[in-house]
């Protein structure tokens, strides 16, 4: 998850760079698939589907590549199909992940705020990597804003980006 110093997760407001891009295709191709919601599949299939559009820099390519190859889960009750290397993941959202979670293999990456904090309830997400721009924009939609309770983190790892951008890793805290 990508946000600025003042909680905004709105993917126009980070620094869209080739180093931000190269460790997210980095992310993306240990995933044995993606997970999205509706929004943020549409999203990124329009941006990153091949072959690219011409306005778009040469250093995003092997982003693209990446992502364009990644297997992909949709969740979804609205749409009827999809395509782009992807299934439709439909009924119980509990149940449905933790079979996919069941497969062996190095796990999922999710993208979105909505299901990312859907999965935070239902405390079915091992790893949260948040992306923290030094970036200040006032406004958007704020990373787990509504969470129905605490959530503790302990961080496990971080890399700073030559932006600035600190990659910060974090896995849910374990009570005794």
């Amino acid at each position: 998850m990508n946000v600025t110093l003042d909680g905004c997760c709105d993917h126009r407001a980070g620094i869209a760079d080739e180093d931000l891009h190269r460790h997210a295709a980095a992310n993306i191709a240990r995933a044995d698939a993606l997970l999205f919601g509706r929004v943020t599949y549409g999203m990124m299939e329009a941006a990153w589907r091949l072959p690219l559009s011409p306005a778009m820099p040469a250093w995003t390519l092997p982003f693209a590549k990446t992502i364009d190859a990644a297997k992909k889960y949709v969740v979804s009750s609205t749409l009827k199909s999809v395509d782009w290397n992807a299934e439709l993941l439909q009924g119980d959202l509990a149940t449905a992940v933790r079979e996919l979670k069941q497969q062996p293999g190095n796990g999922l990456f999710v993208g979105g705020l909505q299901l990312a904090q859907a999965l935070t309830e239902l405390g079915l997400i091992d790893e949260y990597e948040i992306l923290v721009h030094p970036r200040v924009v006032g406004h958007g939609p704020a990373l787990f804003a509504g969470l129905s309770k605490p959530l503790d983190l302990k961080l496990v790892g971080h890399v700073e980006l030559p932006s600035g951008v600190m990659a910060l890793r974090y896995e849910p805290a374990r009570t005794v």
